[in-house]
């Protein structure tokens, strides 16, 4: 990680520090490196599922995109691996680490809701640009293991920041 970005929780404060972990920086390298083996253990594969909003703000546009999580994982992998076929004029971490902001995590019990903001652009060889301008909010649960898994979330949501 060369960004020079921390995580925005207090040391003391685990189960935020953990979360942030899982979907800042490890996800972030998973997918750089298209290496599914890094994250597949950040998901609970019983009953996990992913919401495609469009970029809609209205709930009726949103569809049920993942129904489980080979799903997920396969159109995941997909992306990872077109990302790494395309000639970027910077590092492609540090881009979208610099784009990618979760500053807040609800925690009930067992349960968190985790929002990740995406808001910048990746600079291409060719001169253009790939934007990143979306939300996502994650649903995790914490198991009997103590660690914090995602069973779900709502993706691609539309990002006015």
């Amino acid at each position: 990680m060369t960004v020079n970005q921390t995580c925005p929780f207090p040391t003391k404060d685990a189960d935020r520090n953990a979360i942030w972990d899982m979907l800042v920086p490890r996800d972030i390298t998973a997918f750089v490196l298209a290496d599914w083996s890094l994250v597949e253990n950040d998901f609970a594969a019983n009953g996990f599922y992913g919401i495609d909003a469009h970029t809609s703000a209205n709930p009726d546009d949103w569809t049920l995109a993942f129904p489980d999580l080979s799903a997920y994982r396969d159109t995941w992998l997909s992306q990872a691996r077109a990302s790494q076929n395309t000639d970027y004029a910077e590092r492609l971490f540090d881009a979208v680490f610099a784009a990618t902001k979760l500053e807040h995590i609800e925690i009930n019990g067992d349960r968190a809701l985790a929002r990740k903001h995406f808001n910048g652009n990746i600079k291409k060889a060719d001169g253009s640009e790939d934007r990143l301008l979306w939300k996502t909010h994650y649903y995790c649960q914490k198991g009997a293991d103590g660690k914090w898994r995602i069973t779900g979330f709502i993706g691609y949501l539309p990002n006015n920041d």
